[in-house]
């Protein structure tokens, strides 16, 4: 086996899991190239900084680029590992897209040799390792692939899905357990190997379908329950109960822990693999598209309740807080935030101020509503009416003279001693999820 700094490591797709994940190889000694398609991100990581936000992230590129550990090409090179970290998004139908998986496997097929690994994290639908071993056996006829051609295969397949919470991914890349599944039981042995210069958590060994349909299920068996909270926010509204005691009091069970409701289900993970189950056996799946409609659906009843609250103070400027799919970050894939405040800048234009603390400038679905970037402080002083759709920690903080005279819909629960938006001024209680 290589030693550290002799290994060679390619990890195609640059982005909030590719990244981190070639970083923390990196800082073992070995030598690794990222692999973008953009030219952007290429130069950006070469000049020993970084696109995203993570903490932490960018004094560990710094360092690992500094000493030649990494660097960022578009292009492939040989390598020891090849690690692929590329999207896996779904189309309008919900049929999960492989597309970009099978284009970084043909673009490894071109600098595989004998000895070398191919390792898949992107959370993918059950099967498709073994369309990336198909693929290479087809691309590369020459080699021995391990499931397809006998004897001793000449390189190794394995699947490793990441399960890390951004803001501590770095943390959790080393930290948390792995599930290694091997096209063969020697492809997960190898692919151990390899893990284990890194993570510090424990590495369990198992067959690639089974390790795809692992990664599924932790985030389908989230959504359902995220689904049930926000199921019962809606019930506890329209039945004029405040849903964060109820959940507060049902939490005192010692078998209970219900989760927080919130405007939807955001980020790449929760708010898209349920579907890649639904789409592999939908006769079978009713209770995960049931919690993923459940789910969508909140967003639309969020947005319906922000109006009619809005609607009750004609002409007053609006303070939207946030658009990340969770606090503390600026994820905002699949956000439901983002969703409810562009819903709003289009129905409202200018009244619309957007709060966003881990946000330069508007996206661009903001263009030509009018709606404007603002900062907390300048919403407290200019907006009578809030909506709180991410729980940041600088929201969190606001005391309760800076808003005690606000209208709120917040739909995340973190001030609960906000004085309740009165019935008669909007159909809602405040502290509604």
């Amino acid at each position: 086996m290589l030693s550290d700094t002799e290994l060679k490591v390619a990890v195609l797709g640059l982005g909030y899991i590719g990244l981190p994940t070639a970083a923390v190889i990196a800082r073992t000694g070995a030598k690794v190239l990222g692999i973008d398609v953009s030219q952007t991100v290429v130069e950006t990581v070469n000049s020993g900084r970084v696109h995203i936000e993570e903490i932490d992230l960018d004094g560990l590129v710094s360092g690992v680029v500094a000493r030649g550990n990494l660097r960022a090409s578009t292009l492939i090179e040989p390598a020891d590992v090849f690690v692929i970290a590329v999207p896996t998004p779904f189309g309008d139908d919900h049929a999960p897209d492989i597309g970009y998986v099978l284009d970084a496997a043909t673009t490894v097929a071109a600098a595989l040799k004998p000895g070398d690994m191919v390792i898949l994290e992107s959370t993918s639908p059950v099967g498709t390792t073994e369309k990336v071993r198909d693929l290479l056996a087809a691309l590369r006829p020459d080699l021995k692939v391990p499931g397809m051609t006998p004897g001793t295969p000449d390189i190794a397949i394995a699947y490793c899905p990441e399960r890390v919470l951004p803001g501590r991914i770095l943390v959790e890349l080393i930290d948390n357990d792995r599930v290694i599944g091997g096209i063969t039981p020697r492809c997960a042995r190898k692919a151990l190997q390899f893990y284990r210069r890194f993570v510090r958590g424990a590495c369990v060994t198992t067959t690639s379908r089974a390790a795809e349909m692992t990664k599924l299920t932790e985030n389908a068996f989230r959504d359902v329950n995220i689904a049930f909270a926000n199921e019962l926010s809606v019930v506890a509204e329209n039945m004029g109960v405040d849903v964060w005691e109820v959940i507060r009091l049902a939490n005192r069970h010692p078998r209970v822990n219900i989760l927080a409701p919130g405007p939807g289900v955001g980020g790449h993970c929760i708010a898209v693999d349920p579907w890649f189950l639904v789409h592999g056996d939908p006769e079978n799946t009713p209770l995960i598209r049931t919690a993923r409609e459940v789910n969508d659906a909140k967003t639309g009843y969020t947005i319906g309740r922000a109006e009619a609250l809005i609607e009750s103070m004609p002409g007053v400027p609006v303070a939207c807080l946030g658009l990340a799919f969770k606090a503390n970050i600026d994820d905002f894939r699949e956000s439901p935030a983002l969703k409810v405040a562009q819903a709003l800048a289009k129905r409202f234009g200018e009244r619309m101020r957007i709060v966003e603390p881990y946000a330069q400038a508007l996206p661009a679905a903001f263009d030509g509503t009018g709606a404007r970037l603002i900062d907390i402080d300048t919403a407290i002083e200019e907006c009578p009416i809030f909506v709180v759709l991410v729980d940041h920690d600088v929201f969190k903080s606001v005391p309760l003279e800076e808003r005690a005279a606000k209208r709120v819909y917040d739909t995340r629960g973190i001030w609960p001693d906000q004085p309740a938006t009165p019935q008669h001024a909007a159909p809602m209680l405040l502290r509604t999820g």
